[in-house]
């Protein structure tokens, strides 16, 4: 009984079903919306971060209390929620509609692939607009850092603009591949925000960078499924939205190319400060020795 209940709201319910992507309908869908937003994240940000300069001590942060483990704990639920109605959107709409594609995809490749002429309407798009939406959520994120770090992180900040960003071209242009995309992001996140909620309440952390190991595993996923929509695109005779891919595919390449950069530096920033450690230690001997 719970599992009906559960499968009609998140895949059957008339609100999904019926779904169509409209400027007009369908909030935050202009493209003025979008850009007014992201240039408000980041100048709100930027203000913020200047506020704290200015006003605030060095050393000194804003206490939060139990707001990041509160907000870990129902960003883990809401992407926990669209991994769960995606995944069974996309059971019923392949169930539903595979009499028109099952000539020249399988179920995997219709993930990878939408057929030319694909419109932005039906199940799998709700939920990609709940995705859509769900990252202006993300973005409150900075804030807690820039809070309790007194940090502005540029790649924090450019890093939610594009995946916003291109949210929005998925549903706009119905881009292959955001099936995929979302289901795994998503399943991620919940991940990494259920265990950002473990650790804000007090119980034991990973003994290796946990965060770091799973968007690594994210950006290894995408990479992956862009290969398998190119391959797709020239052996299966095209696939839906394939120019708003190929502006997806530069925007993917700047988060990658910027998380290395960020990944090398804190790399590198945490072994110097091993070596350093190492060799200081047999100079403290000494000076006890004396």
């Amino acid at each position: 009984m719970i599992t009906q209940t559960l499968i009609y709201y998140l895949s059957q319910h008339p609100s999904i079903v019926t779904f169509r992507w409209s400027h007009i309908q369908s909030w935050g869908s202009t493209w003025s919306f979008l850009l007014t937003s992201i240039a408000f994240y980041l100048t709100f940000c930027a203000l913020v971060h200047l506020f704290l300069q200015i006003f605030i001590k060095r050393g000194r942060t804003v206490p939060l209390g139990p707001i990041p483990a509160a907000y870990s704990l129902f960003m883990a639920l809401i992407s926990a929620v669209i991994f769960s109605g995606i995944l069974l959107s996309t059971a019923a709409e392949i169930q539903e509609t595979r009499w028109f594609w099952r000539r020249s995809k399988t179920p995997f490749q219709w993930l990878l692939c939408f057929p030319l002429g694909t419109r932005p309407s039906g199940r799998v798009f709700f939920w990609s607009y709940m995705y859509y939406l769900s990252r202006y959520l993300h973005m409150f994120r900075t804030f807690f850092t820039i809070l309790r770090l007194r940090k502005l992180v540029s790649f924090q900040l450019v890093n939610n603009s594009i995946l916003t960003f291109m949210s929005f071209l998925w549903l706009e242009f119905s881009q292959s591949f955001q099936v995929l995309a979302i289901l795994i992001a998503t399943l991620v996140y919940s991940i990494i925000y259920g265990y950002r909620f473990w650790t804000a309440v007090g119980l034991p952390s990973a003994c290796f960078p946990f965060v770091l190991n799973c968007q690594i595993v994210l950006l290894g996923c995408n990479v992956a499924c862009h290969v398998g929509v190119l391959s797709l695109h020239f052996m299966k005779g095209g696939c839906n939205g394939i120019g708003a891919w190929w502006f997806n595919s530069v925007l993917n390449g700047a988060i990658l190319f910027l998380f290395l950069n960020f990944y090398v530096k804190m790399y590198l920033g945490r072994r110097k400060e091993v070596i350093s450690e190492a060799l200081e230690e047999p100079e403290m001997m000494k000076v006890k020795d004396k």
